[in-house]
């Protein structure tokens, strides 16, 4: 798994996981998913820290999400919930960054979420850690500060969908390539950031990452 640790230079496609917290969904008034609520974001989108994350033009609100990453080790397609793990090369923490106001007109028009979510800058995420680091991916907990002030907390033990349901979904949907990265879905307590701002996240005993607004 050593060749992962720069798994960002070749990622292909980046997946992510909507509503896949009650408390999340609830807050936004969006109703809960029956299956996993899955949307694309692009590898462009990828920043590590020290790099800023950039506001788009005309965009009024930007909130934070924090998740929970999962780097794809090997080539895989249609693969089963029991054989998931397999795999699976190791977790990031990550950001989803969303242009807010941008994606409320969008699904006003019933139309797709990528102009809310697609933006250079828009996945911050830490250094690979590799899957031996962590015993039990669906008992983390996450968190996140902006400006020292805690906005986010919660546990992936509360996700609607699991790890393995989920990898297990999207390959039956996509071909999951080695190098691709899927965003577990965020806990409630998403909020706007603004320019001059510093985001503080991390994954409780295992990492913690400084972003800033640009």
């Amino acid at each position: 798994m050593k060749d992962l640790h720069n798994f960002s230079n070749f990622c292909r496609k980046i997946v992510c996981v909507g509503r896949n917290f009650v408390d999340h969904a609830l807050e936004l008034n969006n109703p809960l998913p029956s299956v996993p609520l899955i949307f694309l974001k692009p590898p462009s989108s990828i920043i590590k820290e020290g790099s800023l994350i950039k506001i788009p033009p005309k965009c009024n609100t930007l909130h934070h999400e924090v998740e929970l990453g999962v780097v794809i080790a090997e080539e895989g397609s249609n693969i089963t919930i029991n054989n998931a793990f397999n795999y699976i090369g190791g977790y990031v923490l990550a950001l989803d960054m969303t242009a807010r106001d941008f994606q409320e007109e969008i699904k006003a028009k019933s139309h797709p979420w990528f102009l809310a979510k697609c933006w250079d800058t828009f996945c911050p995420i830490s250094e690979f850690i590799p899957k031996s680091k962590i015993v039990n991916p669906e008992n983390l907990e996450l968190w996140l500060e902006v400006n020292n002030c805690l906005k986010q907390s919660g546990n992936t033990k509360n996700m609607i969908f699991g790890i393995s349901q989920i990898v297990s979904y999207v390959s039956k949907v996509t071909t999951l390539e080695k190098g691709d990265l899927i965003l577990m879905g965020t806990p409630h307590g998403v909020g706007p950031v603004k320019s001059g701002e510093v985001i503080d996240c991390g994954i409780k005993n295992v990492t913690k990452k400084k972003f800033f607004v640009e």
